[in-house]
């Protein structure tokens, strides 16, 4: 009788309906330009670390909802100890937390110390991997890095990573200790808080997978990367082996938006998504359009030519609206430059006639027109190169970087021989030599708005323009190499200081942040005494100084501040955009039962 029951208990238990597995929470949205890699030493485009700041985690990072901007430790644990002269930082790096399981470990699970911080920061140094965020430690002046660097430059052998620097060292498996040659009262903002660049990167991953290292991102972080179709797209996966984490925040007493999204998710365990699905669509009506049709759960910087669609006068659409979808206004902290090659023999150079001839470029631009008709209104007329929500920004601050005066602009042009010698109806250059300018643009549709622009008001003064059309990683590389003359380019601020603004015109960052290859050695002595100078009012009287330079020469046109909007789906929740920092995967969830099947 016994066999009999059991035998029944069985056959109930197999005809009993399966339990229904959780869904798969996944998040998908859409970049507007391709990725380059997921190495972040190589990277210096936003798209690509965006990817990465998912991947690898800096000590320090930025509270997701705190406004003005909160640092908080995040590999680190505890705030670090500072010397009185801001010179010595001593870091703990937290026990027990773990690289993503990967091959180049050989089945053993790898804990992150003090050493892979060092590790990391000298790859930034090694001349082999040309890194774009070397500029930064440079600034810092870690003690023997620089010189360390330069022998290795100079002697033309690999880069010894053996080889004990008193700047940046392991004191033991997990207490980092950072010494600077000047005093750097914000260091641990400007290389350890809240940036792919500065997370920690194992040598073994390193040397297991060498020129392929830029495919095989292996760091802390809550995701890993799945799959990568170059250019189409990215897909991430929750980090299986990611450490217990939660969600946890210090939103203002008066900040509803961000009081409501702490109520939500105080305590959850992050990522709150299970996949991440990036696909890269470069035409702005398409990537618009995909959204409408629910293939993604978030439109992030709605496109400028459909905002009249999405959010007119700043308010999101009635229909879209009725459909339960939010959105979200930002004024930027970026700009958007239009950069002059200083090293090009036609707009560069720093002779009267030369600045003449730029400055006439800029005044013969109307950027007001710019923000009306090809961007919709979506940002404010940028007076100098510094950025919203960073020190050195100051609102009532007024230049003729934002002026439009076509009679000034012809008449400099005039007075230093930039006129018409052969009758054509173009101006030519002094030397009776045709002034012809090149300006590198992109395949898109806002690209060719704006273009239509500059050579409508170029015209109108009496200059030929030419557009060299590439994909965006094309520009950039050919930037890189000093390649062009004119090129549209954004820059984001990676932290609360107005000072990494600068460093795009500091003369030691040519080629890599300075784009321009602008060299002034009164600008560089103004940036490197702000360097070592608390915030205060002479520091503030230094940015003033630094942007009057920047104004004079104008190695760029800064033409604005956008104003971003972006919009979730009914069944998204939790975003905010960050203003500092580029991952924020973690912090959202989506209803998977809301989602339209795809």
């Amino acid at each position: 009788m016994k066999q009999l029951f059991a035998a029944l208990a069985v056959c109930s238990a197999l005809l009993a309906p399966a339990q229904a597995a959780e869904p798969v929470k996944t998040f998908r949205y859409a970049f507007q330009v391709a990725e380059t890699g997921f190495d972040p030493v190589r990277l210096s485009d936003i798209y690509s670390r965006t990817l990465t700041a998912h991947i690898f985690e800096a000590l320090y990072t930025y509270d997701p909802l705190a406004r003005p901007t909160k640092i908080v430790p995040l590999l680190a644990a505890a705030d670090p100890e500072i010397s009185a002269d801001y010179k010595t930082f001593t870091i703990k790096v937290r026990p027990g937390i773990y690289f993503a399981d990967d091959p180049a470990f050989k089945g053993k699970k790898r804990e992150v110390t003090a050493q892979d911080f060092v590790y990391s920061i000298k790859r930034y140094a090694d001349p082999a991997n040309n890194a774009q965020g070397w500029i930064s430690y440079e600034d810092a002046g870690l003690v023997g890095l620089g010189e360390l660097r330069d022998k290795v430059i100079k002697s033309k052998q690999a880069f010894p990573y053996d080889t004990e620097v008193a700047g940046v060292r392991a004191l033991d498996r997990y207490t980092l200790q950072v010494k600077t040659i000047e005093a750097r009262p914000r260091l641990i903002e400007s290389i350890f808080a809240g940036n792919d660049l500065y997370g920690a990167v194992a040598r073994e991953v390193v040397e297991f997978y060498g020129d392929k290292i830029m495919e095989h991102p292996v760091g802390t972080g809550p995701f890993v990367l799945k799959e990568w179709r170059r250019s189409s797209q990215i897909v991430f996966e929750r980090n299986p082996s990611y450490r217990e984490r939660t969600y946890e925040a210090f939103p203002a007493p008066d900040d509803a938006e961000a009081q409501a999204i702490y109520a939500r998710f105080k305590g959850r365990r992050i990522p709150l998504v299970d996949r991440v699905v990036v696909d890269v669509i470069v035409e702005r009506q398409p990537r618009w359009l995909a959204y409408l049709r629910g293939e993604h759960d978030f439109i992030e910087r709605v496109p400028e030519e459909f905002i009249t669609q999405a959010a007119p006068g700043g308010h999101l659409a009635p229909n879209l609206a009725k459909q339960g979808m939010k959105a979200l206004f930002t004024l930027a902290p970026d700009m958007l430059l239009t950069c002059f090659n200083m090293d090009d023999p036609v707009v560069g150079g720093y002779t009267p006639d030369k600045v003449a001839l730029r400055r006439a470029i800029s005044l013969a631009y109307d950027v007001r027109k710019e923000i009306l008709l090809a961007r919709r209104g979506q940002g404010v007329p940028a007076q100098a190169p510094i950025v919203p929500h960073t020190s050195g920004y100051d609102a009532t601050f007024k230049s003729e970087m934002s002026d439009y005066d076509p009679a000034r602009a012809k008449a400099l042009l005039d007075m230093y021989g930039y006129v018409d010698k052969d009758g054509d109806g173009w101006r030519d250059m002094p030397d009776g030599s045709p002034l012809v300018l090149t300006r590198n643009t992109e395949p898109n549709s806002l690209s060719r708005s704006i273009d239509e622009l500059w050579d409508k008001a170029l015209s109108a003064i009496g200059i030929r323009l030419r557009m060299k059309i590439q994909q965006w990683p094309e520009n950039l590389k050919a930037a890189q190499a000093g390649n062009f003359q004119m090129w549209p380019v954004g820059s984001t601020a990676a932290q609360p200081d107005g000072q990494g603004a600068l460093q795009r015109l500091y003369g030691p960052a040519s080629g890599t942040q300075n784009l321009p290859r602008f060299k002034d050695a009164r600008f560089d002595a103004i940036y490197e005494r702000m360097q070592a100078m608390p915030d205060s009012p002479e520091r503030e009287a230094l940015f003033k100084e630094a942007k009057r330079i920047a104004i004079t020469y104008m190695p760029y046109k800064v033409h604005a501040h956008r104003i971003l909007t972006d919009i979730e789906q009914p069944w998204m929740n939790g975003y905010r955009r960050p203003l500092f920092w580029l991952d924020f995967w973690q912090y959202v969830d989506v209803d998977p039962t809301k989602q339209p099947v795809r």
